[in-house]
């Protein structure tokens, strides 16, 4: 992947971030269905980028595939998330 297209990429990511922490501001960001949010945020965005189409549910499943890697490259830690603060990560230091 070339250093401007993935910089892009972030770019929008960070743009989809910002965009849903507004959306959901009231739930201080709580949001079970967020892959479907964020993939219905990036659909247009990265087709466009990317000069190909896909299906909206290709997106959210490769968002969630991502948050599993994610997860599972950080065995030691939990992601705790609860209505008052949002995803919290926590380490074995701090049980």
């Amino acid at each position: 992947m070339n250093i401007e297209l993935r910089n892009g990429f972030a770019d929008l990511l960070r743009e989809a971030g910002h965009a849903h922490h507004a959306a959901f501001a009231a739930t201080d960001g709580a949001d079970a269905d967020w892959p479907i949010w964020y993939a219905e945020f990036l659909k247009s965005p990265l087709a466009e980028k990317l000069h190909m189409n896909f299906h909206q549910s290709q997106l959210v499943y490769c968002l969630m595939n991502a948050d599993f890697e994610h997860q599972a490259q950080s065995p030691c830690s939990l992601i705790v998330r609860t209505p008052s603060t949002g995803p919290t990560t926590l380490t074995p230091a701090d049980i």
